[in-house]
């Protein structure tokens, strides 16, 4: 079976609990580092399927891999091999698609409830759940793409994931580990403290406080989404 190419875009925002899972379900995956300047591919078929991860940029800034990154996308959907996008992987996919990138009217940082749009697609998704806590850490939104089927939403942003055939792309961060956790509540502690007055955001005590009660279930919600989109990967 060919690789799953997972992208890292930044140190502290790597695969997490995605590659557990691969592991667990004995699916390869190759590591490319785009914060350490690791060249993007330029052919699709060499996987089984993609994943892109997040980042503190936007997709909107002139970075150099973007257009590479935007340029395989659209390669793999041609080829009908799935692609998976979280936060600014899923903000990738829609700028992609020929959606847009904008910012959101109110940044989310830390857990907050989402809602499945209790469309057949989101059924296939979320199975029967009704809402979620998940983790957020983000500034700007995306626009779905023409075909795509809205899936997600929360109080402070309509777009948290859709799907486009076996392609998904979330918003929101279902990846996340504990140590990825406390390492962007150190890292990002800045931008948390200048944003509190924002009913999106929570402080850092309150987000590691509520790791023990948030973090099994939704990485249970992640391991739900992972096993459908593996479904389609090209073995």
């Amino acid at each position: 079976m060919k690789p799953i190419a997972i992208f890292r875009h930044s140190p502290s925002e790597g695969a997490g609990y995605l590659t557990e899972f691969l592991q667990q379900h004995s699916i390869p995956w190759q590591l490319f580092c785009i914060d350490a300047h690791e060249a993007v591919p330029s052919d699709a078929s060499q996987f089984s399927g993609l994943a892109f991860m997040g980042g503190p940029m936007s997709v909107n800034d002139p970075l150099p891999w973007i257009e590479p990154e935007l340029a395989l996308i659209r390669d793999a959907v041609a080829r009908d091999i799935p692609v998976l996008g979280h936060c600014l992987g899923g903000q990738l996919m829609s700028r992609a698609l020929g959606g847009t990138v904008r910012k959101n009217a109110a940044k989310e940082i830390g857990w907050g409830e989402v809602t499945p749009a209790g469309n057949t697609e989101s059924r296939a998704w979320f199975g029967d759940v009704k809402n979620a806590i998940v983790f957020h850490w983000h500034g700007e939104t995306f626009s779905l793409p023409n075909g795509a089927t809205h899936l997600l939403s929360s109080k402070h942003c309509t777009n948290q994931a859709y799907s486009l055939g076996k392609h998904l792309a979330l918003q929101c961060h279902v990846e996340m580990t504990e140590a990825m956790i406390k390492e962007w509540c150190e890292i990002g502690a800045e931008e948390i403290s200048g944003n509190l007055h924002s009913a999106g955001v929570q402080s850092a005590t309150a987000i590691q406080s509520q790791i023990a009660q948030n973090l099994p279930p939704l990485q249970k919600l992640a391991e739900q989404l992972y096993t459908k989109w593996i479904e389609g990967l090209q073995r």
